[in-house]
């Protein structure tokens, strides 16, 4: 269940909000104040999936939870809720870090739409996000960069060395055989790595990524089975 921090005044709006989100599957947290919103988001701590943000607060506005929200790192979809289309509003919540704006009054079921769309596109994010790093204690792979660490020293690594890396961190704790190794390193190209060499690859790869290659802690032989990249206790 995902959940929604609504920053809102208006009594007769909150409730129908209430009922519509919570009937839609959200978890959904009420606050009236900024106070109410930052002791809930920086003192509590508390995680919230998509924030929904009135511009217009007795102690102050929505622009300032916002901001304070995307200096502290966190990148929840945040959409704002205006009293009035005007241009300079909507340009600052944008600006602010706003993902998105909705003008009152508004019909819900566009709310509810705008909401799906904007956690949809958080979900994406989170997932590329993840997949541009793959790592394992101090062993580090950028893809994007197509460029692998150890610590802070940049391994100097063959095509074939960082593809089993990636490999490897892509299925750690997983025994995998040789055969299902020379088959992930197979490629469109026809280059392939063929079963006399693996075992000179792998020897050439410990001694980049182990501190000891003869003491392997991570790319371990699990013998008659294959290799095990295996995660720092």
């Amino acid at each position: 269940m995902e959940r929604l921090l609504l920053l809102e005044d208006d009594a007769g709006l909150i409730d129908g909000l209430k009922y519509t989100l919570e009937r839609e599957g959200y978890e959904l947290r009420v606050v009236r104040t900024v106070a109410e919103a930052k002791t809930l988001l920086f003192q509590q701590k508390i995680f919230f999936d998509l924030l929904l943000l009135d511009v217009a607060l007795p102690d102050g506005t929505g622009y300032e939870i916002c901001e304070q929200v995307r200096g502290a790192k966190n990148q929840a979809p945040i959409l704002f809720l205006t009293a009035a289309d005007e241009e300079m509003q909507i340009i600052r919540g944008l600006d602010s870090g706003g993902d998105d704006y909705l003008t009152k009054p508004f019909r819900l079921g566009e709310l509810c739409s705008r909401i799906r769309a904007l956690l949809r596109r958080s979900r994406i994010q989170k997932e590329a996000d993840e997949e541009s790093l793959l790592s394992s204690g101090e062993i580090q792979v950028h893809l994007s960069e197509n460029r692998a660490w150890r610590g802070e020293m940049l391994l100097s690594l063959t095509a074939t060395e960082y593809r089993l890396l990636c490999l490897f961190l892509r299925n750690k704790g997983r025994i995998m055989t040789r055969e299902t190794i020379l088959n992930a390193l197979w490629d469109d190209n026809g280059s392939f790595v063929d079963d006399n060499t693996l075992s000179v690859h792998i020897r050439r790869l410990r001694e980049k990524v182990e501190e000891e290659p003869s003491r392997p802690k991570h790319l371990l032989t699990v013998r008659g089975f294959g290799y095990q990249w295996k995660e720092d206790l």
